[in-house]
């Protein structure tokens, strides 16, 4: 298991080698749990992407998980594409991640974080909620989709 000490965020390309195999992870377990690719809207793209990090372990190499910021608007940006590997869950990782994007997002000028998850993600609505994310109407392509399931957060 990877120790806080040992964990790396790093500003990394969308399309990185280790992105891109962590997004396809991300893509596969989703697809077990929803039964196919059912995310609606426009799915996020390099030139979308404000930012994109990889948390790696510093003494293995490994790239452990992910996340991005898409601005919406000036103020508010949305959280795209976290994924933690199956192994390293419970033990900071995400965490770590959540607070550089949003450290990352107070940078750009946003006081506002959405995301959006889903009714297959039980264990993604309580680390949200844990993290102090709280639950809104969908918004934009999620308006109307009943598996989607949208928070935010003000941030300080």
């Amino acid at each position: 298991m990877t120790s806080p000490a040992s964990l790396s965020i790093r500003s990394t390309p969308f399309e990185h080698p280790d992105a891109v195999e962590l997004r396809a992870a991300q893509r596969s377990e989703l697809d077990v749990r929803y039964g196919g690719d059912t995310e609606p809207g426009i799915k996020p793209t390099a030139a979308d992407m404000s930012e994109f990090v990889i948390a790696y372990d510093e003494t293995s190499g490994e790239a452990l998980g992910c996340g991005g910021l898409r601005m919406l608007d000036d103020g508010t940006a949305e959280l795209k594409r976290m994924f933690v590997v199956q192994h390293a869950r419970g033990s900071g990782v995400s965490t770590a991640i959540l607070r550089e994007l949003e450290a990352r997002a107070m940078k750009r000028g946003c006081t506002t974080l959405r995301l959006e998850t889903g009714t297959a993600q039980p264990d993604a609505v309580r680390f949200y909620e844990r993290e102090g994310y709280v639950r809104t109407a969908n918004f934009g392509a999620y308006a109307g989709i009943e598996r989607s399931l949208c928070y935010a957060r003000q941030l300080a």
